[in-house]
């Protein structure tokens, strides 16, 4: 059976006397470390970034070069780019590890994938917000927390799982509930969404988009009801608070009536096909070989696909919409 931790399950006294070390302070790193900070754990930061170290040091952080902050600390968070990761921890952070140390990542997948490989004698733990970053700390300030995964892929101390569940306390991944997970399980699920259903949900959009504005529908009306509005928001918030079919029910007679009828009208036999390949090719690691080629090669092609995206036509009339609504009642 799934266990899910709640605040009670982290207890901060396994963090009494350890020293943590935040490697990154970017779009995670930082939102961590300031929880942190405000539950009266004072991280110290490792970056190579001047303009984060100056960024860590105004938030009343000490920073240090990598190397140093991990032979300091004795909980060192991973909080830097998947794809970077691997030449960060070769080079700064694996010499300086010390018998007993623990490695906590944010990201199962350069455990997952094989990218690096822990020493046998520290612990490993993962705490994977299942949110943005921004989010982690403004959900952190309003004491709603935010769910997460978390796991234990090696324990030499005997007490890796309070040391993590402490720590997930302190950055607020308990309040609403953390789930425990494998490390491939957290890497392969986070691809998953990305790949499968993320790609959909913006063909949707956009499509529905250039059908509408093809027909004459004024570019302001078919943005705001497609997703301007909120509506589609606050439907999946209702479907994350009570559930999918909750949330349609909360519907009209008449939405309820066309989203069901019309529903075996967009299943597709390839559908599924689709999702058993792109997840097929995330397990066996194809994707994060590509992955680790596209870094090498500078995002050539990431870079060349954001173009081709960003040269769409309803672009401009979307960011028009956007600011003939802005600072009224939907922002």
């Amino acid at each position: 059976m799934t266990i899910i931790y709640q605040e009670d399950d982290g207890d901060l006294g396994y963090l009494t006397g350890k020293t943590i070390g935040i490697i990154g302070y970017g779009n995670l790193g930082r939102p961590l470390a300031l929880n942190l900070r405000d539950s009266g754990i004072r991280p110290i930061i490792g970056v190579r970034d001047a303009e984060r170290g100056a960024q860590a040091r105004a938030d009343g952080l000490r920073t240090g070069d990598i190397d140093a902050i991990t032979k300091e600390s004795d909980i060192i968070m991973m909080m830097i780019p998947d794809e970077a990761m691997p030449q960060v921890y070769l080079d700064h952070v694996a010499p300086s590890l010390k018998r007993g140390d623990m490695l906590v990542f944010s990201s199962g997948y350069n455990i997952a994938f094989g990218f690096i490989e822990v020493p046998p004698f520290v612990d490993v733990g993962l705490i994977a917000p299942r949110t943005l970053g921004a989010s982690v700390r403004e959900r952190y300030l309003d004491e709603r927390g935010f769910y997460s995964f978390v796991s234990v892929g090696q324990d030499v101390s005997g007490i890796a799982w309070p040391t993590l569940l402490a720590l997930a306390k302190a950055v607020g991944a308990l309040k609403a509930g953390a789930v425990e997970v494998s490390i491939e399980q957290e890497a392969e699920l986070d691809l998953f969404i990305q790949q499968a259903i993320l790609p959909m949900l913006h063909l949707v959009i956009t499509t529905a988009a250039n059908l509408l504005l093809n027909l004459g529908y004024p570019p302001e009306a078919a943005f705001l009801d497609l997703y301007i509005s909120g509506e589609l928001r606050d439907y999946l918030d209702k479907a994350g608070e009570d559930g999918l079919m909750s949330a349609l029910r909360l519907s009209s007679l008449t939405g309820q009536y066309g989203v069901l009828s019309r529903l075996a009208r967009f299943k597709d036999l390839k559908l599924e096909r689709l999702m058993e390949m792109t997840l097929e090719e995330i397990r066996n690691g194809e994707f994060s070989k590509e992955w680790s080629k596209e870094y090498a090669d500078g995002y050539r092609r990431l870079q060349n696909l954001l173009k081709e995206q960003e040269q769409l036509d309803i672009w401009e009339m979307e960011q028009q919409t956007l600011d003939m609504l802005k600072g009224r009642l939907f922002f």
